[in-house]
């Protein structure tokens, strides 16, 4: 059972700037989860995002002498996967401006707003998976495998007509299911890359 003293955000970083196991343990049975899917959203690769959640914990332990019980631990961990997030990412490629606003806004929207991303993911997913069948497998195409319009119309032999017809369509069933943030969900599902190709 949780030790509900570290709850209180101050008397948490006390304890681990004090090298308290039972805090560091609370710290891993509170966050570690949320933040490999954190981690997953943003790398899109199960083991990577456990690597950089693992080096963000042993990072906690290794400089825990500077924690600031005045800063929130959740946002300094969240922000902690983030950063390193973007050093693995940079060994890789380089980040481009656009990249760069859409993985911030990924980082924010998720620090703000949401405390059990594994639950908004999995909403977000079954009702894409809702959608009518046609509809799903354009919608899908488009925002997942990154297809122009053009490249589904001659993938599937119909008209980019039909297509944006389907892609608009979902938008809006998703858009009564999920509500006004609808764009933000998705970023969780797909790659930056699908949200940028969209060429007619």
């Amino acid at each position: 059972m949780k030790n509900s003293k570290f709850l209180d955000n101050f008397y948490l970083a006390e304890q681990l700037k004090l090298g308290k196991e039972e805090a560091y343990n609370f710290l891993m049975e509170s966050f570690y989860d949320k933040l490999c899917s954190y981690a997953y959203a943003l790398i899109k690769n199960h083991s990577k995002a456990e690597d950089i959640v693992q080096n963000v914990f042993a990072d906690v332990f290794v400089n825990r002498k500077q924690i600031n019980p005045g800063y929130s631990i959740k946002g300094y961990l969240y922000k902690s996967v983030y950063n390193e997030f973007i050093d693995q990412y940079r060994k890789n490629k380089p980040i481009i401006y656009l990249e760069k606003k859409y993985f911030e806004a990924l980082d924010l929207f998720v620090e703000k707003e949401y405390d059990d991303l594994d639950t908004l993911i999995k909403k977000v997913d079954e009702e894409i998976n809702n959608l009518p069948t046609k509809c799903k497998q354009i919608f899908l195409l488009n925002k997942k495998e990154g297809l122009t319009h053009v490249e589904i119309s001659e993938y599937l032999n119909i008209s980019t007509k039909t297509i944006e017809g389907h892609i608009t369509r979902a938008f809006k069933i998703l858009n009564e299911k999920l509500g006004p943030k609808m764009e933000a969900l998705l970023f969780l599902l797909f790659d930056f890359k699908t949200k940028t190709a969209v060429a007619h």
